[in-house]
């Protein structure tokens, strides 16, 4: 049927939890909630929303503007002819010109990246562990300090295995002290992590971990899923507190 209405479909995971936040991120951007699904660490949204018909006018119209400029500017080169010569050798110049020195002094940017980030010493870190997990400055921090060091006190809000592996896990920390209780901060995630993977250090290393243990997590920073509200982050090290 010509008036019949197309859909296209996107499935979210989100951490139990969250599943309110994200719906109604969803919503604003035009999606309908079809199904929910919730397991144990993690629900399962399904959303659908029309498709927008393809304007196939505007194409073809732009089609037919990018062709007439094609004409013009090849026309306009062979004009220019030998002028144009000249312009590439001074363009040949000024690369050679801009080639950096064999021994280059660092900039302030690339000496920051080797300081391990703290809520000490980086005010945006400070305030970002008590914002909300869906919050822009999540993916902002992410998009500032991607493959970065940061430090920080947490515990671990939930655990569950990862797909069938026994030793395989997915570990979601948080910010402080409350375990399965956090309300504030990101979402942090390691995921697809082994024990061993964990480096644990301090005066008694446990032999497992669980919800509701406290550490003293570095990590390197990650991307952030906004669809899902989770911070993804790389353990380096994880002090027992």
């Amino acid at each position: 049927m010509a008036d019949e209405i197309k859909y296209e479909y996107k499935i979210v995971q989100t951490v139990r939890g969250t599943d309110g936040l994200v719906i109604s991120r969803m919503q604003k951007d035009g999606w309908e909630l079809v199904e929910q699904a919730q397991g144990t660490l993690r629900s399962t949204l399904n959303f659908r929303r029309p498709k927008k018909p393809q304007p196939w006018l505007l194409i073809g119209t732009v089609a037919a503007v990018l062709v007439t400029l094609t004409i013009v500017i090849g026309a306009a080169s062979a004009l220019r002819g030998g002028g144009e010569k000249r312009d590439e050798s001074d363009k040949s110049t000024t690369v050679t010109s801009e080639k950096p020195s064999a021994t280059p002094t660092p900039t302030a940017a690339e000496s920051a990246t080797t300081e391990v980030i703290t809520p000490q010493n980086n005010p945006e870190f400070a305030a970002l562990l008590k914002a909300d997990s869906c919050d822009d400055a999540n993916l902002d921090f992410a998009n500032r300090h991607e493959g970065q060091t940061v430090a920080f006190n947490g515990s671990i809000v939930n655990t569950a295995p990862r797909g069938d592996y026994d030793t395989r896990y997915d570990f979601l920390l948080g910010p402080g002290d409350k375990g399965r209780n956090t309300t504030a901060g990101p979402a942090f995630k390691y995921e697809d992590v082994n024990m061993p993977d964990l480096r644990l250090t301090g005066k008694k290393i446990p032999a497992t971990v669980g919800a509701g243990d406290k550490f003293r997590f570095v990590a390197k920073v990650g991307e952030f899923n906004a669809d899902q509200c989770l911070f993804f982050l790389d353990p380096v090290s994880t002090e027992v507190r």
